[in-house]
């Protein structure tokens, strides 16, 4: 039987009323999931196969998938609930970075991008704080998820993080934060956005501009001098729709968020091997602390195999 956890008021003569929990072994997604039009507890339906095969198409032409409408309305609801609750326990930071999260390099000429500093404000709250039974979580963890992430990757299988803060965090940007250009460490991202701003907030990308043959300099810099206002893309995101993307090797920003809501959005981040640590420099970055597994991960550490910066 699926675990679930259940709660019940002595005072009222009905049955307990069930929450499901993030659960490993749990395919059955229906309840939060729009299994009519993503029948994920079938791989081998025609319709949740040619989703596949769109998406496929799409991350090979731009670097980024959407799938629309992926949350059932009253699961989206539940999640943009469970979001603001959440969004009380984020750790907000500020900071100016580049691209790439690395130090000033003085020996480089003032033009290079890599010299160029951006400020960057969010929040995030890391998995440790996110509870077994939100919408999120339950996802996260699925078999029936992760078969999905894998099948749009073209992988053979998908794995959780190792990491006890990422893997899975929650995405706050309130009014008047943004997030500057940059890539992920990652090569793949998901995402959920689960509530959207009164107005800014967009997500912009430039598909492939780097690759593991070069990190495109001359390109990189003329985007985020605001000199190349063609190559940035921007899409349209709503909350519920799931998003696939090569934030690795695809330049990205968020736009300042406007107006009094915050921006939340779920990221789920999946490993082509189990075991995967953050590093321990951008941990603290971003989250604010770091932990054991992510103090002894760097002490194993090896270069990246593509040999970009971070």
């Amino acid at each position: 039987m699926p675990t679930t956890a259940a709660a019940t008021d002595p005072d009222v003569d009905h049955k307990p009323t069930q929450r499901w929990l993030a659960d490993a072994e749990r395919t059955d997604l229906s309840e939060l999931v729009d299994t009519d039009r993503y029948p994920l507890h079938d791989v081998d339906d025609p319709r949740l196969q040619a989703e596949i095969a769109r998406v496929r198409e799409d991350l090979d032409r731009e670097g980024c998938a959407v799938l629309r409408g992926f949350l059932r309305s009253d699961a989206l609801e539940q999640a943009r609930n469970e979001g603001r609750e959440l969004a009380t326990k984020s750790y907000y930071s500020s900071c100016r970075v580049n691209a790439w999260f690395t130090s000033d390099d003085e020996s480089l000429p003032e033009s290079d991008p890599r010299r160029h500093f951006m400020e960057r404000t969010s929040g995030f709250v890391t998995r440790d704080m996110i509870p077994a039974d939100t919408v999120i979580q339950q996802l996260y963890v699925s078999p029936a998820m992760k078969r999905l992430v894998a099948a749009c990757l073209d992988e053979e299988e998908v794995f959780e993080y190792a990491d006890p803060f990422a893997g899975l965090v929650q995405n706050v940007l309130p009014p008047g934060t943004e997030q500057p250009w940059h890539y992920d460490t990652n090569e793949y991202i998901v995402t959920m956005m689960t509530d959207i701003p009164d107005s800014g907030g967009e997500f912009q990308y430039c598909p492939n501009i780097r690759t593991p043959a070069g990190e495109n300099y001359d390109g990189v810099g003329a985007v985020i001098r605001g000199e190349d206002t063609i190559t940035p893309r921007t899409l349209l995101l709503r909350p519920g729709d799931l998003q696939l993307f090569k934030g690795r090797y695809s330049l990205h920003r968020v736009t300042r968020v406007g107006g009094q809501r915050e921006r939340h959005t779920a990221i789920f981040a999946y490993s082509q091997q189990p075991g995967v640590v953050g590093r321990l420099e951008r941990t603290r970055q971003l989250y604010g602390r770091v932990s054991e597994a992510h103090i002894e991960a760097e002490k194993r550490r090896e270069e990246r195999a593509d040999g970009l910066l971070d």
